[in-house]
């Protein structure tokens, strides 16, 4: 993304570019550099509801998912999450949940980490969001983001290092999912990951209570990303220490960590 493309994108950094560059560059950092280190986090307004949004590009920031700790313990909590990386001498910029799970915190359908699958893809039928055809699936293959159909990614599977499945997809090849209505009333917080042509992933979290037509407008309209999930509703948890943001919501299953390369 160029600059100027970067300053259309999100007016509020134009005072903040301004400023800081000249003291980035004459301290010998480059502007690409300089644009990487912002905080990857911000505040948007779309239509009139408020949402969180970060934004990860995968050449430098390292995307990854989590679930079970080195003895085997789950983390439960983004908290958790964080102070474990932080042990280990890592820095989490920002995470979220990475999708739906059962009671006994084991991911619902297809869930992937360094490699290893752990659970399969769930392609039957059943009840509740995740079940909403077409859901979908997030992943992350040789340093690249994605986002597709289920069925469309098990046509031709990629070898991932990361995956999790969701539902239902929010955005289809640039169209909003069949089953979504305009006049709908069920209005709940929702969080989810959309890809960017330009190959950056994009999470979002509403801080008001949206339909999926106006969250999956969200990525479509504003944050341009063709393809687009939902990722989970009234437990959505975002911790984002850029902004000030720090949930700490218990039992999670699998959640998203990204990191600076």
């Amino acid at each position: 993304m160029d600059l100027s493309t970067l300053l259309h994108a999100v007016p509020l950094l134009v005072m903040l570019v301004k400023s800081a560059v000249p003291a980035a560059v004459g301290a010998g950092m480059g502007l690409g550099q300089w644009l990487v280190a912002l905080p990857p986090c911000r505040n948007q307004t779309f239509e009139s509801a408020s949402y969180l949004v970060c934004e990860a590009d995968p050449k430098h920031f390292s995307i990854e998912l989590f679930w079970k700790n080195e003895d085997g313990d789950f983390y439960r909590s983004l908290h958790n999450l964080r102070s474990a990386q932080q042990a280990a001498g890592r820095t989490m910029l920002f995470g979220i949940n990475a999708g739906m799970y059962h009671p006994n915190l084991m991911p619902v359908g297809l869930y992937v980490e360094r490699g290893e699958q752990v659970t399969p893809a769930k392609t039957g039928s059943g009840s509740g969001n995740f079940s909403m055809q077409p859901n979908g699936i997030f992943y992350l293959s040789a340093g690249k983001a994605g986002v597709r159909a289920t069925k469309d990614y098990l046509k031709r599977p990629p070898r991932v290092d990361y995956a999790t499945q969701s539902g239902p997809m929010l955005v289809i090849d640039g169209k909003l999912h069949p089953k979504f209505r305009y006049d709908s009333t069920s209005r709940k917080i929702r969080d989810g990951v959309g890809v960017r042509p330009d190959g950056v992933a994009v999470f979002a979290i509403s801080d008001d209570v949206v339909t999926f037509h106006e969250f999956a407008r969200l990525f479509r309209d504003q944050l341009g990303c063709p393809n687009a999930l939902f990722l989970d509703g009234s437990i959505s948890s975002l911790y984002a220490p850029g902004i000030g943001r720090n949930d700490d919501f218990w039992n999670l299953g699998p959640m998203i960590g990204v990191f600076r390369r």
